[in-house]
């Protein structure tokens, strides 16, 4: 069998990514400087912004998805009187208006983006329309006609107004929420245009800015030797804001057998912030993460064995 080239390095590194390069540019450089086998990014940033970006290596690319899942936080600059095809300032100009909204024009419009909210995605993203990428079919020229999906906002605030043609916003929101559609809607919702001009990722799920290593700093590495493995995460790290649960050495061994385990076993340890209908819970078996498991029907069954 081909072994695969690289060192086998498990952990979770957290760029902060410069503006101009995407995101799975980032990806390969870091796996280039650590000349780790395996490695991707959890959740894309368009190249323009700049912010969170955690690469995982080796095992925690099982984890993945509960990152992508994960709250995150945005700050965007809008800058108002110029709509553009792509939503950002890379665009090209669509429309102008001479409006420009007031502050609390802005804060009377923003409960309407707060909560479970329809949103049309930009046609500069990433999705999949019979089987193209929606920018590819844009560049090309037939920009598709994306239909409304739900989003989650969990908070939009107005944070600052630079002035009359800045505003600069904060958001928390769940996964898939596109910050050049909140941006383009709000400044619709308040009479005018605009687009984002500036974008940066605070925090993605439990990881924050504190966490953040410049890409620069990954790269200047003394004589060509491989980063140091010092600079990642455990693997657990982005499990954190699952709850834990506290299992048994044999309930751990049932569990890697793919056995499901009662929930009247469990009666105790389920922690209050857990549903035990449907929630996901961080398995712990001797100080270490042993699943993610899933609870329902009277039952905790594994969804992933780490």
């Amino acid at each position: 069998m081909r072994r695969r080239r690289g060192r086998a390095l498990d952990g979770w590194l957290i760029v902060d990514k410069p503006s101009h390069v995407t995101s799975t540019d980032v990806v390969n450089k870091v796996r280039r400087a650590f000349d780790a086998q395996k490695a991707g990014h959890g959740g894309t940033l368009d190249p323009l912004a700049t912010g969170l970006l955690p690469v995982a290596f080796g095992r925690a690319t099982k984890t993945v998805p509960y990152v992508m899942d994960g709250t995150k936080t945005y700050r965007f600059t809008l800058r108002i009187g110029e709509s553009r095809d792509s939503d950002d300032a890379e665009g090209a100009v669509t429309a102008t208006s001479e409006a420009r909204p007031t502050d609390d024009m802005f804060r009377a419009a923003l409960p309407a983006f707060v909560g479970n909210i329809m949103q049309v995605p930009p046609v500069y993203s990433a999705l999949k329309v019979n089987g193209e990428r929606a920018y590819d079919m844009a560049r090309d020229g037939r920009p598709p006609d994306l239909p409304p999906r739900p989003a989650r906002v969990d908070r939009f605030e107005l944070i600052d107004r630079p002035d009359a043609d800045t505003a600069v916003f904060e958001v928390e929101s769940g996964k898939g929420v596109y910050m050049r559609a909140l941006a383009r809607d709000i400044a619709l919702a308040c009479g005018t245009v605009g687009h984002v001009a500036a974008l940066r990722r605070l925090r993605v799920g439990p990881f924050s800015e504190a966490d953040a290593i410049m890409l620069d700093k990954i790269l200047a590495t003394d004589d060509n030797a491989p980063a140091s493995p010092e600079l990642l995460l455990p693997v657990a790290t982005a499990l954190a804001d699952i709850p834990a649960l506290a299992v048994t050495e044999s309930q751990a061994r049932a569990l890697s057998y793919g056995q499901a385990i009662s929930l009247f076993d469990l009666m105790g340890s389920i922690p209050d912030a857990c549903d035990p209908d449907g929630g996901l819970v961080r398995v712990m078996g001797g100080g270490r993460v042993v699943a993610l498991c899933r609870l329902g029907e009277g039952l905790m069954r594994s969804e992933r064995l780490l």
